[in-house]
């Protein structure tokens, strides 16, 4: 009887372990809760607004108190929903919050194998304070438009200006991918998607497409 009991015991420490260290799912949400540290708030990885929801067309409004909860928590998400979804970026709209917020997450990716590797860094109310004259055409994808690629002109280099997570005003210089990724999210914010962009209907590929197309680029 006492061998019986300590095994119960051990079992049930087991499963304890097992259950905490599991994604938790919110039926009210309709999202996937993964703990992010002890004693603190599960972060949530949010469904991703797709092309036709009307918030994707809204302008967002600004973010005037970076110490309100609803602010930290939706800045938390934003950081587990785009490592989720393995994106470069992720914009406060795109998971149904309007506000000017999002996320530079450049990493190299299947869909981008030659992007840089940055730290996820957390934009709030950016503004571009220049862009040089010079445009490049590069592909472009979109969450919010899965299954879709095109060839999308961007200023090559942008001054910006944006909040950071800790209240700290940033100006900087950006160029190649991350001033995409950049005018990309910032777009986002405007009511804007990157088909809108487009000078060229006839430059939109499927995702199948564009795959093919960096395999073979790969092979030469």
């Amino acid at each position: 009887m006492k061998n019986f009991t300590i095994i119960s015991y051990c079992l049930t420490i087991m499963i304890g372990i097992t259950m905490t260290s599991l994604p938790l799912y919110s039926q009210e949400s309709n999202c996937i809760e993964t703990p992010i540290a002890q004693n603190q708030r599960i972060a949530k990885i949010l469904q991703i607004a797709q092309l036709g929801n009307p918030v994707l067309r809204e302008q967002a409004r600004p973010v005037d108190n970076l110490t309100s909860p609803n602010i930290k928590e939706l800045i938390a998400d934003l950081k587990t929903t785009v490592f989720d979804a393995n994106g470069l970026g992720l914009a406060a709209p795109q998971v149904y919050q309007s506000y000017r917020i999002f996320i530079i997450a450049c990493h190299p990716t299947p869909r981008y194998p030659n992007a840089p590797t940055v730290p996820p860094t957390i934009v709030i109310n950016p503004e571009i304070l220049s862009a040089s004259e010079e445009k490049l055409k590069d592909w472009e994808g979109c969450l919010s438009i899965p299954g879709i690629r095109a060839l999308v002109p961007r200023h090559k280099t942008i001054t910006v200006k944006y909040t950071t997570e800790d209240g700290k005003t940033v100006q900087c210089e950006y160029t190649d991918i991350l001033a995409r990724i950049f005018q990309h999210e910032l777009d986002h914010l405007n009511g804007l998607v990157f088909l809108d962009r487009l000078d060229n209907l006839r430059e939109i590929v499927t995702e199948k497409e564009y795959q093919r197309m960096i395999q073979n680029v790969g092979k030469k």
